[in-house]
């Protein structure tokens, strides 16, 4: 009987299916470069091998029309002679030239399929596009497939930033349904809550910009930084240090520990969204 995987190892199956794809994305674009580039040689070689053939054909054809001293009168009048009515000289170039770039064509064609021979198995040496591998990532794929919305949500908040402690507390009410004590204090927990006396001071947990600075509703003093689509929200504060529209650095001061709107008691509400959706903190990072 097969064991049942946890939600923790869910996560981080998916993670290292999302770094695993990084990397071979990286090692293909670096492939891609190197064949470019010998495109590209390969391309000047070929003008100047053409140059060549052109001057070549052109001094061969001069030379015979007009140094008499190498050739004798009646071999030039020969020449002439078959110049004027037999030969198209564009045509003796092109076809001078097809033959030529024919047979680089074939030599150029050789190369390229040996290295791609050399690529390939250098590819399935690394474990890189072998049938075991992508047999492997397929059933990784399917078991990602298989991750609830909050799962998923919890990959790609990881992916789009990375998050420190707020403050160093005790965490006095968590992520979800809760027993109130209270009336006034919703049963279903939007955020988690990490208790530390009045004042103390708030770091923001991620880069970002500041896109709301308010004093109203339930949250209290509250600020909303957003990073792509994840937004942290820091509610109930005593004090707040930055501005709507502010950029912040993790690990910036931007608040102080309050007890303001509906709160029973000094404490951080900590709280992350991504697109208006409200993840568990816990799932995120240590607290």
């Amino acid at each position: 009987m097969e064991r049942t995987m946890t939600v923790e190892e869910r996560i981080r199956r998916a993670e290292e299916i999302y770094e695993r794809r990084q990397k071979n994305n990286g090692l293909i674009t670096e492939t891609e470069s190197k064949k470019s580039e010998k495109k590209d040689i390969k391309l000047l070689k070929k003008i100047i091998i053409q140059l060549i053939v052109c001057i070549s054909i052109y001094l061969i054809i001069y030379t015979i029309q007009q140094n008499k001293y190498n050739f004798s009168e009646d071999f030039i009048n020969k020449v002439n002679e078959i110049i004027s009515y037999d030969i198209d000289l564009k045509k003796v170039y092109e076809d001078t030239k097809n033959y030529i770039m024919g047979i680089l064509q074939k030599e150029e064609q050789k190369n390229e399929n040996k290295e791609n021979e050399t690529e390939i198995e250098n590819q399935n040496e690394n474990g890189i596009g072998g049938a075991e591998e992508n047999s492997e990532e397929q059933t990784n794929e399917a078991e990602v497939m298989n991750l609830s919305q909050e799962e998923q949500d919890v990959i790609n908040i990881k992916n789009t930033a990375s998050f420190i402690k707020p403050i160093e507390g005790t965490i006095s009410s968590s992520y979800g349904f809760r027993e109130t004590a209270t009336g006034s204090v919703p049963k279903n927990h939007t955020g988690t809550d990490i208790a530390a006396q009045t004042g103390t001071k708030i770091k923001s947990a991620t880069d970002g910009e500041v896109v709301l600075v308010s004093e109203q509703g339930d949250y209290g003093k509250h600020i909303k930084i957003q990073i792509g689509e994840v937004s942290i929200i820091y509610a109930h504060c005593n004090a707040m240090y930055v501005n709507q529209g502010d950029k912040v650095t993790q690990g910036q001061e931007i608040a102080e520990v309050g007890s303001t709107g509906n709160s029973t008691g000094p404490h951080l509400h900590f709280e992350i969204r991504i697109e208006e959706r409200t993840v568990d903190p816990q799932k995120i990072l240590e607290l």
